[in-house]
């Protein structure tokens, strides 16, 4: 097997311990010396110790995840003396079953949220526009604070989350989101509510969490699928804020649609208290007896005979070793072309949902002759089918995947966003702008699902995670960029602006190409 770069081999004694070279082990723990940056000698041989374990696992091909050694180790020798287990291998033997049902409705209630208040701003944009008299600068600016929250938070909750627990951070994040909603819907004026969504934009930050406690829980196997299903949660999340537009905003108003929309939180919120805490946090922080008992109410509720054997925590390399790897000689070009890809995506997708209001709108002031134009009810039913779109997007990509693999898939979707957006320029009709704006909302939708199963099989094992969430968080800035674009250009000229667009996506397309087709090894 190889370990930091080195070949190390490996040969079994006549009790079937494993049997390492001296010199071999002793490359590895210059290894773990110069990587984990600790300052101790017992620090060393922990790691040493667990680094040992995770990669003998190797080595019981046949066994696989079945059994794991309890090693005693010293520098030249591993012996078995009883069953060891990762959580991430009981996990995987546990499979499937009630447990992760229940997880999947509460961890989706918070993707909702998160794709509620995209769709929110765009309606609310312009109404606020209207009663208030903003500038179409201000309105953009709104936005972009959102989005600039979500950017600068992920850090600090990440940081609570690894100290108190993922579910506590989730619960407050839950708690803040509703708070700064409710205050949002009886702001007294665009400066109070333009604080307040920046401060909205601080607590999403935390929703990405939700996400990292669900895979944790997740059998590999099913991860891809599950990537799908958080996928319809999103779009799930999007056309009920436009269905709850259509009973609310022509009757009450958008300050009771802004109070409303938080009811998907408040929900989450009361049923946090039955969120299970990540197994995985628990024996990171040493609190191996805890983990166990999360690990057999997942074995109760999917009805499945809980493993035998001691716990042991997974090897966890430093965040810091991690990113600095994603920018190493072997991946620094497929890590720029992955951030410019998801940067692009962010930039076409929030683009196009606020693009979305203003081409309806535009088309009413321009039939009213009318410098403020309000929703009405065929706006929300065009709204809704548009976005709905997201729903047969997801699933066509999934057969494009299939029949002609990940990065043709993408470089397909924006060469067809970039025709749509290109036809949204020249077109007037109403029904042909829905119908358009219908086909782009689902290419792009699919687009960012097919980056989501795409970027974390072109990483080796151990850097997925964080090649993903270095993409997600660098496609922010992409993001914080498109209001000005689809709201504060568009306004000025919107041809310009959906060429810029159409732009975009054709560089993408082009960069697909030079993405490698198979994971890259290190």
């Amino acid at each position: 097997m190889i370990i930091a770069g080195h070949n190390v081999t490996a040969e079994y004694g006549p009790s079937g311990e494993v049997l390492l070279e001296t010199e071999q082990v002793s490359d590895i723990w210059n290894f773990i010396m110069y990587t984990t940056e600790l300052n101790t000698q017992n620090e060393y041989d922990d790691k040493l110790e667990q680094y040992m374990v995770n990669h003998i696992e190797l080595l019981n091909i046949e066994k696989e995840l079945e059994i794991h050694s309890n090693a005693t180790i010293t520098k030249r020798r591993i012996v078995p003396d009883s069953d060891i287990y990762t959580v991430q291998q009981v996990v995987n033997l546990l499979g499937f079953g009630w447990f992760h049902v229940k997880l999947s409705l509460l961890v989706g209630l918070c993707w909702m949220a998160d794709s509620m208040e995209i769709t929110l701003l765009s309606i609310i944009g312009p109404t606020i526009q209207c009663e208030w008299n903003i500038l179409t600068y201000q309105k953009a600016m709104m936005t972009a604070m959102v989005f600039l929250g979500m950017l600068i938070s992920p850090p600090f909750w990440t940081q609570l989350s690894d100290r108190y627990g993922r579910k506590s951070a989730l619960t407050l994040c839950g708690i803040l989101l509703v708070l700064y909603n409710m205050l949002s819907s009886v702001a007294p004026n665009f400066i109070w509510l333009f604080i307040l969504q920046g401060l909205v934009g601080f607590s999403i930050g935390c929703i990405p969490q939700s996400v990292t406690l669900y895979a944790e829980f997740l059998p590999s196997k099913h991860k891809g699928k599950c990537v799908v299903l958080m996928d319809c949660f999103w779009a799930l999340g999007a056309c009920f804020e436009i269905v709850l537009a259509l009973a609310v905003y022509p009757n009450f108003g958008w300050r009771w649609l802004l109070g409303l929309s938080a009811a998907p939180l408040l929900l989450f919120t009361i049923l946090t208290p039955w969120l299970t805490e990540s197994a995985k946090y628990h024996t990171l922080n040493g609190n191996c007896e805890k983990a166990f008992h999360v690990l057999k109410q997942i074995a109760k509720d999917n009805n499945r005979q809980m493993v035998t054997g001691r716990l042991a925590a997974d090897y966890d390399i430093s965040p810091t070793v991690q990113i600095r790897a994603l920018l190493k000689s072997e991946l620094r070009k497929v890590t720029l072309l992955l951030w410019f890809l998801w940067v692009s995506c962010a930039f076409c997708y929030y683009g196009l949902v606020l693009i979305s209001v203003e081409l309806i709108l535009k088309d009413r002031d321009q039939t009213q002759n009318t410098d403020c134009v309000k929703f009405n009810t065929t706006d929300f039913m065009d709204l809704l089918w548009i976005t709905f779109s997201e729903f047969p997007g997801i699933f066509s990509t999934i057969t494009l995947i299939k029949r002609h693999g990940k990065k043709k898939t993408m470089a397909l979707q924006f060469l067809l966003f970039a025709g749509c957006v290109a036809i949204l320029s020249l077109i007037k009709s109403r029904i042909y702008i829905t119908l358009m704006l219908f086909i782009a909302r689902g290419v792009i939708s699919g687009l960012f699902q097919a980056a989501y199963i795409y970027t974390p099989e072109i990483y080796p094992n151990s850097l997925r995670s964080t090649g993903v969430g270095g993409c997600s968080s660098i496609a922010r800035f992409g993001a914080i960029a498109t209001p000005f674009v689809s709201q504060v250009l568009f306004y000025n000229s919107s041809s310009i602006a959906l060429n810029i667009y159409g732009f975009v996506a054709l560089l993408s397309a082009v960069a697909c190409f030079i993405l490698p087709d198979g994971t890259i090894l290190i």
